[in-house]
């Protein structure tokens, strides 16, 4: 059971500054004054945006970064992985909308695991999404910057001010309002997606079974041929590349603060964002691999323009407008974890596991600082490095660990709390999130098969906020926040049944 000293406000006869060691939130002992000054605009987003949102943070996905894993796996492995992550993806994201409904949160994940797994779970959690949310980014502004290049947009020669641009443009949306930031990211997404359909039916004219597998044949690996050319272990080797069709859609529960009618509507927008990006990713991976052939494309920067490519290499008149769509997707997706990762950042800092300063809302209701503290991050990173491939493996490892978290998370409310009200149930209980967490810690290992230095990044950068945790702000946690609450509520319940 949880400590309950950690979240019993402060005596009122002592008040403090609110970052000054104590669980007092706010300088006047207010915990009313506190939240007032973090309050995100309500009702914002309906089912049809929220939709949006969760195909938004994914489809950049299928414009590159996915073909990789035909390096590691061919068309055969890569195609397993791909299912065997669309099934994990399907498990959690319906285990997660009966949280959202239960808790509907900018906490997201975080709050989930708070109330199920303890101050350290809530913590380890939240800290791993935000990883995703602040790597990603910044990953995909290198790659929009390469994009920006290979077109010869502007005349630029180097790729930093067009990282410079997108964080200063983007996050300034976000800061005029999330209703304007939600409408703008639904149409850009809208061009990516019909971009993508137009892509499929060309690239399926020039179809050609035989292109699927002409992966030279790997004869020491077991399990190999040419379905399967780097054998069974290439399967689990492409899992993080099978996740790039699906990876952010868990995203969507941190809309919900900013949610009309939250446990109506994320489900449904989960539940339709998921059904859209198992179609789209169908008839990408098929019709991409049968046009360009999966050796030819297993390397290549800009897979689907590779595929409509003539028999000089040079881009048919489709390609170079998918070309261009591929910047919208790219957009559509940078746009939207900048979002994702200031509400879990907003999250966290509203409840004490971060620096509550982080968290201050501006009039707009838009969390200023928990935009632009991870926008000038992720800027800094991408002009620094230039790595979006290594930054992205950061981001995927993160990601993993958070999925694993998360369905435990709902594993576990549903044996400790069966009767705690839950406005919609997730389609097989403990079964599915329990396929969801395996699938999720295959997924962890097989990071390091595909990237052992980002997943020591990623170490690295979890003891350090681990160790933050430990010795400063579990002691200063905000009993007032939402997710604090929540988890307050459930551990008094649990004392009055066993007192």
């Amino acid at each position: 059971m949880p400590d309950r000293t950690e979240y019993s406000p402060a005596p009122p006869a002592a008040p403090s500054p609110p970052d000054a060691g104590t669980s007092t939130p706010d300088a006047d002992g207010s915990a009313s004054a506190y939240l007032e000054r973090r309050t995100l605009r309500r009702g914002s987003a309906g089912p049809l945006l929220l939709t949006g949102l969760g195909v938004a943070y994914v489809v950049s996905g299928d414009y590159s970064g996915w073909n990789f894993g035909l390096a590691h796996g061919g068309f055969g492995g890569l195609a397993l992985a791909a299912a065997l992550m669309g099934v994990m993806y399907a498990c959690m994201v319906f285990s997660l909308a009966e949280l959202a409904s239960v808790l509907p949160t900018a906490g997201g994940g975080y709050g989930f695991a708070r109330r199920a797994l303890g101050p350290w779970g809530g913590f380890l959690t939240g800290t791993a999404i935000l990883i995703e949310y602040v790597l990603a980014p910044a990953a995909i502004s290198v790659f929009i910057g390469d994009y920006v290049e290979s077109l010869r947009l502007f005349g630029l020669t180097s790729s930093w001010p067009v990282y410079l641009a997108c964080f200063i443009v983007f996050i300034g949306i976000h800061l005029w309002g999330v209703g304007e930031a939600l409408r703008f990211s639904f149409v850009v997404t809208g061009v990516a997606v019909a971009a993508l359909l137009v892509f499929a039916v060309g690239a399926f004219a020039d179809f050609d079974a035989g292109r699927l597998r002409d992966i030279p044949v790997d004869h020491g690996a077991f399990g190999a041929s040419s379905w399967l050319p780097f054998g069974l272990l290439g399967v689990w080797a492409s899992f993080p590349f099978g996740m790039w069709f699906f990876l952010g859609v868990e995203g969507v529960p941190l809309a919900a603060e900013e949610t009309k009618d939250p446990a109506r509507s994320l489900p449904k927008a989960m539940a339709a964002a998921i059904g859209i990006l198992v179609v789209l990713a169908l008839a990408t991976f098929l019709a991409a691999t049968g046009a360009g052939g999966a050796d030819a494309l297993k390397d290549a920067g800009n897979p689907l323009v590779a595929a409509l490519s003539d028999g000089d290499g040079h881009p048919t008149a489709l390609g170079r407008v998918v070309n261009y769509a591929g910047l919208a997707g790219l957009v559509a997706s940078f746009f939207s974890l900048i979002y994702a990762g200031s509400r879990q950042l907003f999250a966290l800092s509203r409840a004490g596991y971060l620096p509550r300063f982080l968290s201050l809302t501006s009039r707009r209701k838009a969390p200023y600082l928990g935009l632009l503290v991870p926008g000038t991050l992720g800027f800094a990173l991408a002009a620094a490095t230039g790595d979006g491939a290594r930054m992205l493996n950061v981001a995927v490892f993160g990601a993993t660990v958070s999925y694993a978290l998360m369905s435990l998370s709902h594993f576990v409310l549903r044996r400790r709390e069966p009767g705690l009200v839950r406005p919609y149930r997730t389609p097989g209980g403990v079964v599915t999130s329990a396929v969801a967490f395996l699938f999720a810690c295959a997924a962890l290992v097989a990071t390091f098969l595909v990237d052992t230095a980002a997943a020591m990044i990623a170490l690295g950068v979890y003891a350090v906020a681990a160790a933050y945790f430990a010795f400063y702000s579990r002691h200063r946690l905000v009993a007032s926040a939402p997710e604090e609450e929540f988890a307050a509520l459930a551990a008094a319940e649990a004392e009055l049944a066993h007192g």
